[in-house]
Order: structure tokens, then sequence, then C-alpha cells
């Protein structure tokens, strides 16, 4: 996307989230519209079924009703929000037992697959079979729900949402160290559990 056309989307935004400050319904819609997919993409992905992740967006965008006249645009709303996805994720995750449930990821669901590592099961040869190919798609996905909830959040925002590690930092209220020390045990925890796998 050009200079040009970054700064009209920013400020079309900006125009959006002050109409939304003042209390205007539809304008809240609006950003409603623009981010619902996201939110719900990540609250699934985290807690790992629907009816969970609908209530999250839910408590989420009911949040973001209370609260937008907070935000001072000294940073991106898009950060901004997902802080406030990973509180309400966090939050949930913690009211949860402390044993995680097994059907995190749904092995071999390809319409909304995790595909995280995507880039390690690309390694594959061309001639794997399928089956060999869901075989590790499905240990990825189980390893990286077992990772511990700050690994595992910050995996997911940085390889199934792409945000930098300055974003990273915004959303999940820590600095980039931090980022990258949980991103580096992330990866060995992943390592560990997948080293059988040899890819």
């Amino acid at each position: 996307m050009e200079r040009g056309a970054v700064m009209s989307e920013q400020a079309s935004e900006r125009r959006l989230i002050e109409a939304c400050q003042r209390g205007d319904r539809e304008a809240f819609r609006e950003l409603f519209d623009a981010h619902k997919d996201r939110v719900w993409s990540v609250a699934l992905h985290f807690i790992g079924d629907e009816t969970s992740a609908r209530d999250i967006s839910q408590q989420v965008f009911l949040k973001l009703f209370t609260v937008i006249g907070q935000f001072r645009h000294d940073a991106n709303f898009t950060t901004w929000l997902y802080r406030l996805v990973v509180n309400a994720c966090l939050d949930e995750r913690r009211r949860r037992s402390r044993f995680i449930s097994f059907d995190f990821f749904k092995a071999g669901d390809d319409e909304d697959g995790f595909d995280v590592m995507d880039w390690k099961i690309a390694q594959l040869s061309q001639q794997e079979d399928r089956y060999t190919q869901l075989e590790i798609s499905a240990a990825v996905k189980a390893a990286v729900k077992e990772l511990k909830p700050k690994l595992r959040i910050a995996i997911l925002l940085k390889y199934f949402e792409g945000l930098s590690y300055e974003e990273m930092a915004r959303a999940l209220g820590c600095s980039m160290g931090t980022v990258a020390s949980r991103l580096n045990r992330g990866h060995k925890e992943l390592a560990r559990k997948l080293a059988h796998l040899r890819l």
C-alpha cells in the first residue's frame, strides 16, 4: 500500500474513532464491522472453542464501547485493540481450570486451521504424502496449545497476526525485550516438543 493510501486510511479510521468518542452509534457499528473478525480470530485461536471466542469478542467490544473515550491516538488503534483482546483472553484463561483443554485446535481443520508454523510444514518435500503433512500439522497445533498462556499469545500475535515486536510489546503491556524472551522460550519449547518430527 502506498504512503498516501496508508495516510488516508489512518485519517479515515481516526475520524471514525472520533465519531465513536462523540457517541455516534453508527460509527461504532462500522468500527465493530471493521475489526470483529480479527478479534474473534485471536480469541478462537487462544481459547480454542467458538462459543468462548464469541463470548470474549462480545466482552471486548462491550469494553471498547465503554473505554473508547480513553483512546488518545498516540498509538495505533489496532494495537490498542489487541491489548483489550489479550487481556480478555488471559482473564478467561485464568477463570478456567489449570488443565488445558485438548480440543484447543482441531487437527486437520484446513478452513480455520492455525497456520502459525506453516514455515516448518513448508519445508516438507513435495513428495510427502497428505497424511504425513496432516500428522505434522496436528503435532504442531498440539504443541502450540500446550504452551503456557503468555508464550502462546506471543506466538499467536507474531506468527498468526503478524505483529511487529513493538506492536506486540504495546498489546501485551511489556517491553520488546520481554516479547523477544517469550518468543525465544516459545520457540525452544516448540523445538523440544517437535524434535521427533525432524523437520
